[in-house]
């Protein structure tokens, strides 16, 4: 029966694999009419990153991590993991404004995304929470907020939850913007079909058709063509055997009976529009982290640092000043 199932998991992807050239440029010119094409909430630097030094953070299994450090040392710190599949610079609009605020931001590629090598390690969201620890020690941060998006979210979770005394020692709150606990039931299934549409994807023309039509799903009502094409590009940049990886690690992955352990301030941000991780998941993680505040955005979808950065950037702010404990007592 499990073998059958799987069979039948894998038809279907090499299906969507034949059949989706035929159709995507299509669907991709007809989306696009509905596309807005200004009044991006990013601003005009879009997704350009603030300027800072990059510094590489080594790992035990030959990873190598690239780090972008910005903003003034002396001012209160931030630390941005990105999503599944993304970037530091799907943060970009988030960052900039924090650095303006007088805040000093510290934004990474996860291994085997962007500029950062996979090394040796199995693609799991544990050996994420590793990495994040590795980077707040190598750097020797402190007093910081760590807002994760989707898996950038899982691996502060993973942090937390596999490394409690990390965050007493080094963390004053944080911030999960669309992101989950449990296991995503589809993700094993996906990585199928990722894997099965890896080789065509890897034609321009299709990553330009179908690529669109596959990211519009990550997104809410307001589709910013420019939002499309950054999480696209990202997607297509990372490995697919990394993609593919991940995805299981996520499927495998549960932080639901350690989040009691999470003792400092903590936000949670989700849109009504988050197909990939729905309020629902977001309801769950406000539930069961002691000291958790939702925030439901309306209309937005599930990339919310490209989506509302005004949102998440205040969410922040509402951690560093006034102090934590003082914003709890106002609440």
């Amino acid at each position: 029966m499990a073998g059958s199932s799987r069979r039948r998991k894998f038809g279907t992807a090499l299906g969507l694999a034949g059949g989706a050239g035929a159709v995507a440029a299509v669907v991709a010119a007809l989306a696009q009419r509905r596309w807005i094409v200004d009044d991006d909430p990013c601003g005009p630097g879009g997704l350009q990153l603030p300027e800072g030094r990059t510094v590489r953070v080594a790992a035990d299994d030959g990873a190598d991590l690239e780090v972008l450090v910005a903003g003034p040392a002396a001012g209160p710190t931030v630390v941005l993991p990105h999503c599944w599949g993304g970037t530091r610079a799907l943060w970009a609009a988030v960052a900039r404004r924090l650095v303006e605020a007088g805040h000093q931001v510290v934004l990474y590629d996860h291994r085997g995304h962007g500029s950062s090598t996979m090394g040796s390690s199995p693609a799991t969201v544990d050996q994420l929470g590793e990495d994040l620890k590795g980077v707040l020690e190598h750097l020797d941060l402190r007093d910081v907020v760590l807002a994760g998006h989707s898996m950038g979210g899982m691996t502060v979770q993973a942090l937390a939850v596999n490394h409690p005394g990390v965050i007493d020692e080094r963390v004053r709150a944080i911030v999960l913007a669309a992101t989950s606990a449990k296991p995503l039931p589809r993700a094993l299934a996906a990585s199928l079909v990722d894997r099965a549409l890896g080789d065509a994807l890897l034609k321009p023309w299709a990553k330009n058709a179908i690529g669109l039509v596959l990211t519009r799903g990550a997104v809410g009502r307001k589709v910013h063509r420019a939002h499309v094409e950054a999480t696209r590009d990202a997607f297509f940049g990372t490995a697919g055997a990394v993609r593919s990886g991940f995805l299981v690690g996520m499927s495998n992955m549960d932080y639901r009976e350690g989040l009691a352990s999470i003792t400092v301030p903590t936000t949670v941000l989700v849109g009504t529009r988050d197909r990939l991780t729905p309020p629902r998941m977001a309801r769950l993680l406000a539930e069961l982290i002691p000291k958790a505040e939702l925030i439901v955005l309306p209309d937005a979808g599930h990339m919310l640092p490209m989506e509302e950065p005004d949102a998440i950037t205040q969410a922040i702010l509402g951690h560093t000043s006034p102090a934590p404990e003082s914003a709890a007592a106002q609440r």
